[in-house]
């Protein structure tokens, strides 16, 4: 069974190259030239990207997916989710309806890795970077801010900050959290996801893909109407509703 994960793998991988050379060579300059199509053609390519990856992982590699759920991809959505594995942000991107999110994104990714490095320049991704210096951080800050002020797409972030290693949701990192809520009133969804964590690793990810068996769950929509208001009261309230719903799915409570 292990070799159907490395053969899921390998397809997506070797697919992602003639992708990155679509995605450079003709969204990418369309949605410059045409940029009241913007949302439109990259809604639809992220999507497609979102069912290519999922469908080998479930189809090829034999790993048991939920499907995906219903945010509005309306201006003004915040949309957060617990970090478990590499599949988090298809999970994200599926489940939006009607457009694509800006996803808060490890600097990393920026690296040279087919089709995901122009994508987190194509669909103007913020990054954060943990070892970076006290300057290089101010400025990716900024950029979180800006992009969160300006945004007319849905916002997503993992305000874990990192994958979990147990499974449970860990502490909050609040400081990009508490400055993207400063920005604008949102509707907040929480997406909680299970089942994925002891496969967080691409050595456990390959030889394990055949026994996930994901889950996932949508809480809300909360209202932050209040970019002044007590930031750190109202994270707090979404991290409990988050663990609360974790535990429900564990104890194997129904939604």
């Amino acid at each position: 069974m292990k070799i159907r994960g490395y053969v899921a793998l390998v397809l997506i991988l070797v697919s992602f190259v003639p992708l990155d050379l679509v995605q450079r060579l003709i969204l990418g300059p369309w949605v410059r030239l045409v940029p009241r199509h913007r949302i439109g053609v990259l809604t639809r390519w992220q999507r497609f990207m979102a069912w290519w990856v999922m469908t080998f992982v479930s189809k090829v590699g034999g790993a048991d997916l939920p499907d995906p759920l219903h945010i509005p991809g309306e201006d003004g959505t915040l949309v957060l989710m617990n970090h478990q594995s590499v599949l988090d942000i298809p999970l994200v991107v599926s489940s939006i309806r009607g457009s694509y999110p800006r996803i808060v994104t490890r600097k990393r990714y920026l690296r040279w890795i087919p089709l995901i490095s122009h994508m987190v320049r194509l669909y103007q991704y913020p990054v954060v970077d943990p070892s970076a210096n006290p300057s290089q951080s101010k400025k990716m800050l900024a950029g979180i801010r800006d992009a969160a002020r300006t945004t007319d797409v849905p916002f997503a972030l993992f305000p874990e900050g990192t994958r979990t290693k147990d499974g449970e949701i860990g502490p909050f990192r609040t400081t990009g959290l508490k400055l993207v809520l400063r920005q604008r009133p949102w509707t907040v969804y929480l997406l909680v996801g299970d089942g994925y964590w002891e496969r967080a690793k691409l050595k456990h990810f390959l030889s394990g893909m055949h026994d996930i068996r994901g889950t996932l769950r949508l809480l809300g929509p909360f209202v932050w109407d209040d970019p002044r208001g007590d930031s750190e009261a109202f994270i707090e309230e979404m991290r409990s509703a988050m663990v609360a719903e974790l535990h429900r799915m564990r104890a194997g409570v129904e939604e």
